[in-house]
């Protein structure tokens, strides 16, 4: 199984557990409550999912009332686009493709964990997906920081698990939590 197919079906397992009351939550997203965060990965899937085909495609607003089953289909189309080894090469509208690859894989993981852990549920991921998501967004962080894409690097200790390394460098902290989840207050957002 590819790293992206692993990173998009924990993204659809934390999709499918999310409940209608949870919407409005908070996500460790700046910018976004759960909502807005489900509508952003809908907005890009279509994008994401043309460049592996190398096909140019803009963002597309969606405005569904099946949000779940629309962004569950979209991710399934986003691994099918992205699963012929001739995706990874080459260039695509975004750059190239092995980069917009493992931008994806990244975006997926770290998505992953932003909704997961603005409606409580534990994500569990493998470490070889964590070890290609840390290297691919380690070679990127600068130029994602200067994009916008990622908030300024909170730092994380040497030895913390890997996960909390790659949530450090794209400027999110591993210890957030909602304010409607826990007792304490939320820690500080990131840019997503």
């Amino acid at each position: 199984m590819s790293h992206m197919s692993t990173a998009a079906d924990a993204l659809a397992d934390v999709v499918r557990a999310i409940e209608p009351g949870q919407l409005t939550n908070p996500t460790p997203c700046a910018e976004f409550d759960v909502r807005e965060l489900v509508h952003h990965l809908l907005y890009w899937g279509p994008s994401l999912e043309a460049a592996g085909r190398k096909e140019n495609a803009s963002p597309s607003d969606v405005d569904s009332t099946d949000w779940r089953g629309d962004l569950l289909a979209q991710l399934t189309r986003t691994v099918q686009a992205w699963a012929p080894t001739s995706a990874w090469e080459g260039t695509t509208s975004m750059g190239p493709a092995q980069v917009v690859g493992e931008m994806i894989v990244g975006e997926l993981v770290v998505h992953a964990w932003d909704l997961a852990r603005a409606t409580g549920q534990r994500l569990d991921l493998p470490d070889d997906l964590l070890a290609y998501t840390y290297d691919g967004i380690a070679a990127g962080a600068g130029q994602g920081r200067e994009m916008g894409l990622y908030g300024p690097e909170v730092p994380v200790r040497a030895d913390a698990p890997l996960l909390d390394r790659v949530l450090g460098m794209t400027g999110r902290d591993p210890a957030w939590a909602s304010a409607a989840l826990s007792a304490g207050a939320a820690a500080p957002s990131a840019a997503c």
